[in-house]
């Protein structure tokens, strides 16, 4: 499928090798890819490769308490958190290979492996005897989380691009979503009933369902479209990435605004345990605003479409902006303690338009990108990965149980984000 495509706003959607200026070309996927991949099945696959990461994560968090005790740390052992960042440590590490591998051997042998690691990363995680151990495990378990979260939007960028990509990323988002929603409740229904390191086998079990379904999905990269192994052609692949306008500055718009979201996830509990003092309504809280940013994937899915994928970007991050503006000056004003109510829908209204952005934003950085997805879904997955999670470490730091560091920091955040993605949303960025 050759040709020129431009969206419906006028956005250049990619240029392939060879053109001359202002023709606007996509690299579409080869017909036969297209008609092997069934829209109906791939995107609940796409879902459940990037929810991998989410279940690693979600499942975990209500097992705390109990992790300090069967170790023996303090109640209050602020060690326990290296169960995250050790898992953070490993998915960025791991990203920065199976996208570049994968352009070389195809996605599903690159896939298959790093499931392979992800279920040992879980087993070795359940076993672990002491806290060490389990940090150890977790690297081990991001190492293989890795592959399913690289790869899977390279395979979204084989069988699409422009407007397509975008829908079938936001779709994707909308089912993935649902992870944040459900998975600290069923960590929590398993620990009722099983021992607390069943949060840590839940993961694997699926991990090994996810393996039987790669094994009936086809090829998205075919065997044309590879590209050497050589280090000179990695590394001309990897500096085309960085020196892509388009592909690098919304890369920082990614990185940034996830940073926001992991701060929020950092936080969130100690807020409603300190501030309002309704730790018991977490779960509750948790799932309902995760609930509202399954929604505005879902919205974004259709208002892609009808606006395209720049024009949505530059409207949706000046709107969250706003959101985050008004949140702020709330929060200050009432000395870090919004009334509650106020609290939950600015925060709705907050993080929803973050997860407007943020798969957009992410389309956008591949489009560029054709051949070389792979190359580039690692790079931007290591950056956004690595740094979003230094960005939000940085601000938990100062986190003292008020709303008003989360508020703040995440003022900065988005205003930074904001002013990336009008630099790399310009004309003369693609």
């Amino acid at each position: 499928m050759a040709g020129h495509l431009r969206t419906s706003s006028g956005d250049h959607v990619g240029r392939s090798p060879g053109c001359q200026a202002g023709s606007v070309t996509t690299a579409a996927a080869p017909p036969v890819l297209a008609e092997a991949v069934r829209p109906r099945a791939f995107v609940p696959f796409v879902a459940a490769c990037m929810s991998m990461v989410a279940l690693s994560i979600d499942t975990v968090l209500p097992a705390f308490d109990e992790i300090r005790e069967a170790f023996s740390l303090a109640p209050k052992a602020t060690e326990v958190s290296w169960v995250i960042t050790a898992f953070f440590l490993g998915l960025a590490v791991g990203q920065l290979f199976y996208g570049t591998l994968s352009d070389r051997f195809g996605r599903k042998p690159l896939l298959l492996a790093g499931l392979v690691i992800y279920v040992i990363g879980a087993v070795l995680s359940a076993l672990a005897p002491n806290l060490g151990l389990l940090v150890a495990a977790r690297v081990l378990w991001g190492l293989g989380a890795a592959g399913p979260r690289s790869i899977a939007v390279a395979m979204v960028r084989d069988t699409s691009s422009g407007v397509a990509m975008a829908r079938t990323m936001s779709f994707a988002m909308s089912i993935f979503m649902l992870v944040p929603v459900l998975a600290p409740g069923i960590g929590a229904l398993l620990m009722t009933v099983l021992p607390w390191q069943s949060v840590l086998w839940f993961p694997g079990l699926g991990a090994l369902g996810l393996i039987v379904w790669v094994l009936a999905m086809p090829e998205t990269l075919a065997p044309e479209r590879r590209r050497p192994m050589a280090p000179r052609v990695i590394l001309d692949g990897a500096r085309t990435v960085v020196r892509t306008p388009t592909t690098m500055w919304l890369g920082c718009s990614a990185t940034v605004l996830f940073a926001a979201m992991a701060s929020y996830l950092g936080t969130c509990e100690l807020i409603m345990t300190d501030t309002y003092d309704l730790a018991d309504l977490f779960p509750v809280v948790f799932g309902a605003i995760a609930v509202v940013l399954a929604v505005a994937s879902l919205i974004n899915s259709r208002l892609v479409v009808r606006f395209g994928v720049h024009r949505l970007l530059r409207g949706t991050i000046l709107a969250g902006l706003a959101a985050n503006v008004v949140f702020t000056t709330v929060t200050l004003a009432t000395g870090g303690a919004p009334p509650f109510a106020f609290y939950l829908v600015g925060m709705a209204f907050v993080l929803g338009a973050n997860n407007l952005v943020l798969p957009n934003a992410n389309t956008a950085a591949m489009e560029p990108m054709g051949a070389m997805a792979g190359t580039a879904a690692s790079v931007l997955g290591v950056v956004m990965t690595a740094g979003g999670a230094l960005l939000a470490a940085v601000l938990d730091g100062f986190a003292d149980g008020s709303v008003t560091p989360l508020a703040v920091g995440m003022l900065a955040l988005v205003a930074i984000g904001a002013a990336a993605v009008l630099r790399g949303t310009r004309p003369s960025a693609a």
